[in-house]
């Protein structure tokens, strides 16, 4: 196996437990800079998941055989749609005030959410394995960059209600600790699916593609649009858009 995987893996994990030491040390971020942040990390995967993943599968088939990367996106699409539909949604919770989370539907709430972001870890995981079996490292370290930015901010909501609804901290760590291992699981799952067989690699990078898209598009976007500052999120989803655009350019 390769080191880049190993290293693609770890710094995944880290990100994401980085995120989760920054939520147990300041407890409240300001939601303009945490949507400003997310928008910024909605932008970089929109246009990885577009750059890196889709297009690489259609510059690796010819004619008809694109079909093979669109079905990839529709089936990526409709896997973690699957998953998300039994799961609740990044912006309908993760703005609860301490007092919303005292009775035991509140917690049970908070504890589905946190289960959805673990869920929405390993497509995540997945997508950066896969990439990482094309030829191009650039695209493969083009996707790593933007996933572990948007670590950052997704560690930090997962642990800032935990600790609101009164979860011990050692606790708090071991879900932190749990959430980023699957994460790495997935890269190495993505990556040894990308192992079997370059006739379906084209597929598996559209799926990858078509999967971060969904969460782009159904959990970032409407989190960085429900605190009411829409317009500072989207431009910077424009900024993160053309980050990665350069980042993919250059390296």
């Amino acid at each position: 196996m390769d080191m880049i995987v190993i290293i693609c893996a770890a710094g995944l994990g880290l990100s994401s437990l980085l995120g989760s030491a920054a939520g147990l040390l300041f407890r409240r971020i300001p939601h303009k800079w945490n949507d400003v942040f997310l928008g910024f990390c909605a932008g970089m995967m929109l246009a990885a998941s577009l750059v890196c993943l889709i297009m690489p599968g259609f510059d690796a088939v010819e004619g008809l055989d694109v079909w093979q990367v669109v079905g990839g996106v529709i089936l990526g699409v409709i896997l973690v749609g699957f998953l998300d539909f039994a799961t609740p949604h990044l912006h309908n919770i993760s703005g609860i005030e301490p007092e919303s989370h005292r009775g035991s539907t509140s917690i049970n709430k908070v504890l589905l959410f946190v289960m959805a972001i673990a869920i929405h870890k390993f497509p995540e995981g997945i997508a950066t394995g896969i990439a990482l079996d094309d030829t191009n490292p650039g695209n493969s370290l083009a996707i790593t960059v933007a996933i572990a930015l948007q670590n950052v901010p997704e560690g930090m909501v997962i642990v800032t209600p935990l600790i609101v609804i009164g979860v011990r901290f050692m606790r708090v760590a071991m879900i932190a600790l749990s959430v980023a291992l699957l994460e790495i699981v997935g890269v190495f799952a993505g990556y040894f699916l990308g192992n079997i067989s370059e006739v379906l690699l084209p597929a598996m990078l559209g799926m990858a593609g078509g999967a971060m898209l969904y969460v782009i598009s159904d959990e970032m976007i409407p989190e960085t649009h429900s605190h009411g500052f829409q317009k500072e999120s989207t431009y910077a989803l424009v900024a993160g858009v053309v980050a990665m655009l350069l980042i993919q350019k250059f390296i």
